[in-house]
């Protein structure tokens, strides 16, 4: 097995923090990002479907909690190319064990580790740093009819944000109330 990206179980059951091994020289270093090998190894079994790029501007903007639904659900890998992020997933899944829990961790390129977050699982971040840009690897494109949405700052979620949220768009802030009925997603 590649040993360039290992994985190490986090709270969640699914939830992978991968770490990356970085080769270096003089002239600088490279690091393995994706591995279809190592992956699998992890349980990720589909094909990247779509590879996207968020950038970031204020410190203490907030983006998430975002999932998709089956039969469009997604594993995620995130990364932070530049900047600082408290990244976060939240557990969806219908009749899991840690229903509704969460889990961050901060993400730095100086950190050389990834999320991997699997179906079934909302995602979101706060920049912890001005200029922040993010690289997602998902196994499905993006579907508008599949898309689901937690509200950040949802007292039933609890997420302990580092910052104050300085920003946030309309559409993540008006997310349903998890009160109002939320009842996950099928796994």
């Amino acid at each position: 097995m590649n040993d360039r990206i290992v994985g190490r179980s986090l709270p969640l059951p699914g939830l992978v923090l991968l770490e990356r091994k970085a080769v270096q020289d003089s002239r600088g270093s490279l690091e393995r990002l994706y591995c279809a090998e190592s992956l699998a190894h992890l349980g990720v079994r589909r094909a990247l479907s779509q590879i996207n790029l968020t950038r970031t501007r204020q410190r203490g903007s907030v983006r998430g909690m975002h999932f998709q639904r089956p039969p469009h659900a997604e594993t995620k890998i995130v990364s932070c190319l530049r900047g600082r992020v408290f990244d976060v997933a939240v557990d969806v899944r219908r009749g899991s064990p840690t229903f509704l829990h969460w889990h961050g961790e901060e993400l730095t390129p100086e950190g050389h580790s990834s999320l991997l977050i699997p179906e079934g699982f909302a995602h979101g971040f706060q920049a912890m740093s001005d200029d922040c840009e993010m690289l997602y690897f998902h196994t499905a494109a993006y579907r508008p009819e599949a898309e689901g949405g937690l509200r950040p700052t949802d007292p039933s979620l609890a997420i302990a944000w580092p910052l104050p949220i300085s920003e946030m768009s309309d559409r993540d802030a008006t997310h349903p109330a998890i009160a109002g009925g939320f009842a996950g997603v099928d796994p």
